[in-house]
């Protein structure tokens, strides 16, 4: 999208107030924004500008700007729908234009929109409307007799003028702004609640919301699962949902502001007026009030739920990885044998085969020949074992095998694989395979190196959120292409061995771009610095102004090369290097010789004291890369069917997800447990995400095993 170059000081002054920033940060945000700047540029080289925002502080301006952009656009065409109709006043005009919630802008254009067939407009097509306005005045002392005129035409009785009258004048109570908002002021007090239908209560696939069949619970203090849940439900015709609102309440406080806008009406006026407002308030204001409030707690949930699922991929992207090692690859299977494949150093494709370590094959002797043998022929040095069905029996069977010691195992999460294996990516990279081999390169590349290998899948096939089918998809996208290149660009792009579907993540490049760089590498061989970048055809100043920092050439002649320092800032090195009487590439990696160096002395108009002190960090470890390294893990040898389990174990796991209410944890069984928010270690509910993180390994004690819904409830013991 587009963002306005001149964004109104209006919507800059509320983002800042929604952020809890300065107005100026988002003003300079902005302006970087239309100038083409990504949001990982501006928050790693345009720290001066932003005061130091955070790549998820700049994403998070970068949403409102898009916001109100499209608020702007919005506001035009009502401005001009109203003025078509000759009812644009000024004060209407300055209501609208200092708008700021959707929700409000709405109301006020909702008298004049364009109307569908209703009762309203059937009754002033019959001539009514102006026995209408005589009621809203609230000055009739004889209704009746003053419905007696309209009695022409299609309106055959008194009852029928007036009720056409009524319903006439629910419409425009129903359109007052003020009336909508005080509802809304009402619901959001107000306590939501679900039933069961009869769809529901005769289909066993509704079991699994019987918590909810009779539930209720103050619509502010509903957690996001359990909205999402309920809603889902809803959608599947299993439930019912509603807002507990008090319509004589609700019917008083319209009225009374009713009387506010137009005073008090005579009593037989105000009989009619009152007539209308409970009408108005059944028929029209209810359902859409209790939807509106309900799409706002909503929009709610799904903004927790997808910090979940962000975190989740973060997390999850920045694993651990085990680096360029001679890799084997296990994707587990019983009935269909394990496959096995072997990888060099850069995840090149070597050998595959399938084994039958358990039953109903059960050809042992020969799998234990097959894996020792391609051990030895391809001298590997790491064994990545599936986590997904037969994964614990095969990582066993690998364990017994009499393997040379310095031979590691690692489980890996198979979430995706099958999706990869499957995917037009899969099929390009290696065509002449089946989705057997592609799933088990893709688990032995995703330990090598989880980031370069996760990016080829759709995040939502990775098993780290809560209802993300439910959620608000736009924003999810938004929410994971977001996390995606701050990771990508986080951690670094080494520019001769990315593939094009890492490459399109960095900062400036894109989809046609990576393209176009692996095609350059192909035909001309491997880049030797970093403004061979710009002989790449459509690459110009201002992409690889965006993506040079990101991206790292070890062995580079210039040695900045293969550092996070950007190619403008070079000159800075250099007269730092310059000043200490040593070539640059002696200052490079010396963390000795930076620390005497005073950042003061090196700033600049354009490079600030916060960049000044970004590249002396960079200079002590260059292209340093900030994930951990992997470790081993083992479950508990005794522990293999959910049997097995007994209350009170301790237990080694491994975390394999984050929701809003638990963390679910890989104990070696074919089900997860899960730790409660209020079993980790903390004084009544703990935050998740605050407390764990995914894939880290943890010790729990068993609290409950439910071996008929094979649920397991587990505690965090302390680490």
């Amino acid at each position: 999208m587009i963002i306005f170059e001149n964004m109104k000081e209006l919507y800059i002054r509320h983002i800042a107030g929604i952020l809890n920033i300065q107005p100026w940060q988002v003003e300079n945000c902005v302006e970087l924004f239309a100038d083409g700047c990504t949001i990982p540029f501006i928050s790693r080289y345009r720290k001066e500008r932003t005061g130091g925002l955070t790549d998820i502080e700049v994403a998070e301006v970068r949403h409102w700007a898009d916001v109100f952009t499209e608020m702007e656009k919005r506001k035009a065409s009502i401005l001009g729908t109203i003025e078509e109709q000759g009812k644009l006043t000024e004060e209407l005009r300055e209501k609208i234009e200092k708008c700021l919630v959707s929700g409000e802008l709405e109301d006020l254009y909702l008298p004049y929109r364009p109307k569908r067939k209703t009762r309203a407009t059937v009754a002033a097509a019959k001539g009514l409307e102006p026995l209408a306005d005589i009621l809203w005045a609230g000055k009739s002392r004889d209704p009746q007799g003053d419905a007696r005129r309209f009695v022409k035409g299609e309106v055959k009785d008194v009852e029928e003028a007036l009720q056409g009258a009524r319903d006439i004048l629910a419409e425009r109570i129903s359109e007052t702004a003020s009336i909508r908002e005080s509802l809304r002021v009402i619901y959001r007090t107000r306590r939501v609640g679900s039933k069961v239908t009869k769809a529901g209560e005769s289909s066993p696939e509704a079991a699994k919301y019987r918590s909810y069949f009779n539930f209720s619970i103050p619509l502010s203090k509903i957690p996001s699962h359990n909205l999402l849940a309920m809603l889902r439900a809803q959608e599947e015709g299993f439930l019912r949902v509603s807002v507990d609102a008090d319509g004589q309440k609700c019917g008083n406080k319209m009225y009374y502001d009713y009387c506010q806008q137009n005073g008090y009406p005579q009593r037989e006026s105000g009989e009619q007026v009152r007539q209308a407002v409970d009408d108005a308030w059944k028929r029209l204001l209810d359902p859409s009030i209790t939807g509106e409030v309900l799409r706002e707690a909503k929009e709610k949930a799904d903004v927790e739920s997808i910090q979940v699922f962000g975190e989740n991929l973060r997390q999850l992207l920045l694993a651990a990885p085990v680096g360029q090692k001679r890799v084997m690859a296990i994707d587990p299977g019983f009935r269909t044998g394990c496959k096995v494949v072997c990888l060099d150093a850069q995840g090149k494709l070597l050998a595959h085969d399938v084994i039958f370590p358990h039953p109903p094959v059960a050809k042992k002797i020969q799998a234990i020949t097959t894996v020792a043998g391609l051990v030895e022929k391809y001298d590997i040095e790491v064994i990545a074992i599936g986590n997904g069905t037969a994964g614990r029996e095969t990582e066993d069977f690998v364990r017994r095998v009499g393997l040379p010691e310095s031979v590691r195992i690692f489980s890996v999460s198979e979430d995706g694989a099958s999706v990869y294996s499957a995917s037009d990516v899969g099929r390009e990279e290696f065509p002449e395979y089946d989705v057997t081999v592609r799933g088990a390169v893709s688990i032995g590349r995703r330990l090598m190196d989880p980031l370069a290998e996760l990016v080829k899948i759709d995040p939502k096939s990775l098993g780290v959120g809560q209802y993300q089918h439910d959620v608000d998809q736009g924003l999810l996208k938004e929410k994971l292409d977001n996390t995606v290149e701050s990771c990508v660009n986080s951690v670094g792009v080494a520019l001769n061995t990315a593939s094009p579907y890492l490459l399109q993540y960095v900062s400036g490049i894109g989809p046609a771009l990576s393209r176009a760089i692996v095609d350059y590498r192909s035909a001309n061989g491997d880049f030797k610095a970093r403004e061979d970048l710009l002989k790449v055809p459509r690459l110009g100043a201002k992409a690889f102004q965006q993506c040079a920092g990101f991206l790292r050439i070890p062995g580079a002649a210039h040695p900045l090369d293969n550092s996070a320092v950007h190619p403008e800032a070079y000159h800075i090195v250099d007269r730092m290097a310059k000043d200490l009487k040593v070539s640059t590439r002696e200052l490079v990696g010396n963390a000795e010789l930076c620390k005497i160096i005073n950042p003061k002395d090196y700033v600049e108009k354009d490079f600030g004291l916060p960049t000044v002190n970004d590249i002396l960090l960079e200079l002590q470890k260059p292209g340093r890369d900030p994930r951990e390294a992997a470790q081993e893990f083992s479950f508990a040898d005794d522990i293999h069917e959910i049997d097995d389990l007994k209350p009170g174990m301790e237990l080694p796991g491994i975390v394999t997800n984050l929701t809003a209410f638990g963390a679910f944890v890989d104990i070696g069984l074919h089900e997860n447990g899960l730790i409660h928010a209020s079993q980790m270690g903390q004084k009544g509910m703990a935050v998740p995400s605050k407390v764990l993180k995914l894939h880290q390994q943890v010790m729990v004690q068993v609290l409950s095993v439910d071996l008929e819904r094979k649920r397991i409830g587990l505690r965090l013991l302390k680490q």
